[in-house]
């Protein structure tokens, strides 16, 4: 196929980027197996599954529909982790999916080290591979529930999470690549907000003094975010994309 019939087959599919995907495409793969590459696409299949990696912040990461997909939305989290986490932290990442905050934040600061856990097995073994890909030895992972009571007796300068946090009623509105995408890792209950409650009450005692919870949330959230820290007594700083929409939740433990 040339890159003009790659082109215009995306168009026809209602893909937006239709002519960057191409060139992507077009330099990953050849002959019989670009052709079925593109028969993924237009059926929807996120491009970032078809070519099994992507870029995000300055790393780059294996991806898989065992994990989400690394957006540039989590990058404002893991750029406030990288400025603001005290020398020497230790961190915590709770729901980890492909380790890109863990992986990203210990890159760009080596001082630090952390923990990282995630529900299924087959998103540990994803985020394992990326810490290694990436050069990184100092993000232990391990498998856990965050709504259940922490297995961990540690405390952390820092705890870290993008969990899950679209309304139910919502997920099945999405577009069409977000149900290739694990929906453990996008339900976040009724209002969006099943896992930052349970977060806060099962690992408030892992927080060092005066450590905070970090987290990614919806853009439309934020009321809910501060609701949240009054509720459990924490000062809430909220922290803007480069849109000026609300993404990151900062709880402060006082």
């Amino acid at each position: 196929m040339t890159v003009s019939e790659i082109k215009n087959a995306l168009r026809g599919a209602g893909i937006e980027n239709f002519d960057g995907e191409a060139y992507i495409l077009n330099e990953e793969f050849c002959g019989e197996e670009l052709e079925k590459a593109v028969a993924r696409r237009i059926k929807r299949e996120p491009l970032q599954y078809i070519i099994g990696k992507w870029e995000f912040f300055r790393e780059e990461y294996f991806v898989s529909p065992a994990c989400l997909i690394p957006r540039s939305d989590t990058e404002i989290l893991v750029e406030w982790l990288v400025k603001n986490l005290p020398e020497n932290a230790n961190f915590l990442d709770l729901c980890t999916g492909s380790g890109c905050i863990a992986v990203s934040t210990a890159k760009n600061r080596p001082d630090t080290r952390g923990k990282a856990c995630d529900i299924s097995t087959d998103a540990l073994e994803i985020a394992k591979k990326n810490a290694a890909h990436n050069g990184v030895s100092t993000v232990e992972f391990f498998r856990a529930d965050v709504t259940k009571s922490s297995p961990l007796d540690e405390r952390f300068d820092c705890i870290v999470s993008n969990p899950p946090y679209i309304r139910t009623n919502v997920v099945d509105t999405l577009e069409t690549e977000l149900s290739y995408e694990p929906r453990i890792a996008l339900d976040g209950g009724e209002d969006g907000m099943d896992f930052y409650h349970a977060i806060v009450e099962n690992f408030e005692k892992n927080l060092a003094p005066h450590g905070v919870f970090a987290f990614e949330m919806g853009y439309d959230q934020k009321s809910d975010a501060a609701a949240l820290a009054q509720k459990h007594g924490f000062k809430f700083t909220a922290i803007n994309d480069y849109g000026g929409n609300f993404r990151v939740a900062v709880l402060e433990k006082l």
